[in-house]
């Protein structure tokens, strides 16, 4: 089957708030021009204080993302001291850059906290973008990139943060065809650890919005 028959969308976003990195994405997942699942993950918890948001083909996401836990797990039991985000995101455009006459067909988003929070952007054939304020991936990057220049401003704390992250999928979701599903998914992740927000937590946020 034709690669452009199985072209997937999305729309996911990264924000650096002053002591965390917030993410979320939209919970479609469509394939060609249907949309194939109204409640799909694409938030994925790597170690205690790393994630990313996924974009593009599942199937070699999901590799690549148990790919990644295992090596981080790894990683922790010979060194004794947990994997950085910036070594898990040179790991994850090692692989990718390696594969890239054949191409793994995704988009990710890295987040995690160090000594500071950090967010990484990682295209298919290996290249990794260090993103200071924000970022964005998938079929509706435009449209979220549109309220992100808007709303985002330096050193946010983690609830306005949210909710910029918040706003910028909601735009995702109303103008690309590509985006949609019955709510967002939002994590954030601290040095104590990752949270991922019900719901209703996220509905609260999207109300304050509205108001």
């Amino acid at each position: 089957m034709e690669v452009q028959k199985l072209k997937t969308g999305t729309t996911t976003v990264g924000v650096v708030a002053k002591e965390a990195v917030v993410l979320a994405a939209d919970m479609r997942a469509s394939m060609g021009h249907l949309a194939y699942d109204e409640e799909s993950q694409k938030l994925y918890k790597i170690t205690d204080e790393i994630a990313l948001t996924n974009a593009g083909v599942v199937g070699d996401s999901l590799a690549l993302i148990r790919f990644l836990r295992s090596q981080a797990q790894l990683y922790e039991i010979e060194r004794e001291t947990k994997i950085t985000p910036n070594a898990l995101a040179a790991l994850l455009s090692n692989i990718l850059n390696t594969s890239r006459f054949y191409p793994f067909v995704v988009q990710f988003l890295l987040g995690g906290v160090n000594k500071v929070p950090e967010l990484f952007e990682l295209e298919p054939f290996g290249g990794v973008l260090k993103r200071e304020r924000y970022a964005a991936s998938g079929s509706g990057t435009e449209l979220a990139l549109a309220i992100l220049d808007q709303n985002y401003k330096k050193n946010m704390e983690v609830d306005d943060a949210v909710r910029v992250a918040v706003r910028a999928i909601q735009a995702g979701k109303k103008r690309d065809i590509y985006s949609g599903g019955v709510g967002i998914s939002v994590m954030v992740i601290e040095k104590k650890g990752i949270k991922e927000l019900s719901a209703e937590e996220v509905k609260k946020f999207m109300q304050k919005d509205e108001n």
